[in-house]
């Protein structure tokens, strides 16, 4: 019931993020679904993994989900990855870690505002390994 729960939320989240984001009605639900899917997969490996390493695997996902659905609606990439990865940004973590430097906290503040960073830079790498991937495939279809 949790996963549901997960699920659902994210859906709407990268959806309502698609609107937000300004992206063509048609491609709402293409948008909630390639964040519902990053999540899934955040979710289900973050038990078993390092959160850093999850991220990268959930962002990996919502980059190849971005890929496929931009091809198949002959939409811009970034249209669906933008909204995919909107469930993975440590925003609340970065909050806390600011809200803790006003606070005068600054132990707690710096680790959080690094484990923020760390995960920022995961959401990249996730990126750019699922624009590698797709270059490579393109290249050993075409000739």
């Amino acid at each position: 019931m949790n996963l549901v729960l997960h699920l659902i939320t994210s859906f709407i989240a990268s959806a309502a993020f698609g609107i937000i984001f300004n992206a063509p009605k048609r491609t709402l639900l293409q948008c909630g679904f390639s964040g519902m899917a990053g999540w899934a997969v955040y979710f289900l490996l973050d038990e078993r993994l390092d959160t850093i390493y999850a991220t990268v695997a959930a962002t990996l996902i919502v980059g190849v989900i971005s890929q496929i659905f931009a091809r198949i609606y002959k939409k811009p990439v970034i249209l669906f990855s933008v909204s995919g990865i909107i469930p993975l940004v440590p925003g609340g973590m970065a909050y806390d870690a600011m809200r803790n430097f006003v606070s005068s906290e600054y132990n707690m503040a710096v680790q959080l505002a690094a484990q923020a960073f760390l995960i920022s830079g995961s959401i990249a790498i996730g990126l750019v390994l699922s624009e590698v991937l797709n270059q490579i495939i393109r290249k050993i279809r075409l000739p």
